[in-house]
């Protein structure tokens, strides 16, 4: 069966592509929730299923919907992406030197005459180096943050900040592969 990426995130497809799955990007305009007011695993949650159903109704044959969605959380609050160079500068100086937690949310959509939808969240920690305004900046000025939740990369240049990650790598990147491989696996052999 097809396997159809709801996203445009060169992050996401190189997780894929480093298991060597094949599969195809379609996505749809869809209006992610950005509402604080929830907790993080419901927002994600949301939002990849949201993904999932607005491309499945661009379908006319059998595929898995592969779908996601990720944020991070610092003492509670929910950090998105930043609305710009000052967003990304306060957020990255409310990290310095403190823990936070990455959640990202996935949602397998497999369309078919029997149609069966796969939801879950993981979650992992990430432990912050302490930052200096001017590294901070200089980091911001590489353009890098400016698109990612929580104002950083950990695949790229922003991985000399982290000191230690708890949990799945990939789910800091964009896409749990340990637990999107388990889902998978049943998914398709059903």
């Amino acid at each position: 069966m097809k396997i159809i990426l709801a996203s445009t995130s060169p992050r996401r497809k190189m997780l894929l592509e480093q298991i060597n799955l094949q599969f195809e990007i379609l996505t749809a305009d869809t209006d992610e929730d950005e509402n604080p007011d929830q907790t993080p695993e419901n927002l994600v949650l949301r939002n990849a299923e949201k993904k999932a159903e607005d491309v499945s109704k661009l379908l006319d044959e059998p595929a898995i919907i592969i779908a996601a969605d990720t944020t991070v959380e610092l003492d509670g609050v929910i950090l998105g992406k930043p609305a710009d160079k000052n967003d990304a500068f306060a957020m990255l100086s409310r990290m310095s030197g403190k823990r936070h937690k990455v959640h990202t949310g996935v949602c397998l959509y497999k369309y078919s005459d029997a149609p069966k939808k796969v939801t879950f969240v993981e979650q992992t920690d990430v432990f912050m180096r302490e930052m200096s305004p001017g590294e901070i900046w200089a980091y911001i000025e590489t353009g890098e943050p400016l698109d990612k939740a929580g104002s950083y990369g950990l695949q790229g240049f922003g991985a000399v900040f982290v000191k230690r990650v708890e949990g799945d790598y990939s789910t800091v990147i964009g896409l749990p592969l340990c637990a999107l491989w388990r889902e998978l696996e049943v998914l398709r052999g059903e």
